[in-house]
């Protein structure tokens, strides 16, 4: 990610928006200290987008309906190395 002093910035206003647009997220800094950061509206948009509920992405799995047989240790102690 480049970094932009905010005067340049102000000044190539336009040639900022493209160069973000083709190559993604621009630091905007001032006096030296970094203190924004422009994105793309298609970036913006995917970070704003509604995110779906965990059960429905689990209900989206490639995995759904495969039978697992999976079989736990019932027993109520087991030996352990200290």
């Amino acid at each position: 990610m480049k970094t932009w002093q905010l005067q340049a910035a102000k000044a190539r206003l336009s040639e900022l928006v493209k160069i973000c647009n083709q190559e993604g997220p621009q630091m905007l800094s001032v006096h030296g200290e970094d203190k924004a950061v422009l994105i793309s509206k298609n970036d913006y948009e995917k970070l704003i987008a509604k995110k779906p509920h965990l059960v429905d992405f689990l209900r989206a799995s490639p995995l759904v309906g495969v039978k697992l047989e999976l079989q736990r240790d019932t027993s109520l102690d087991r030996d352990i190395q200290l």
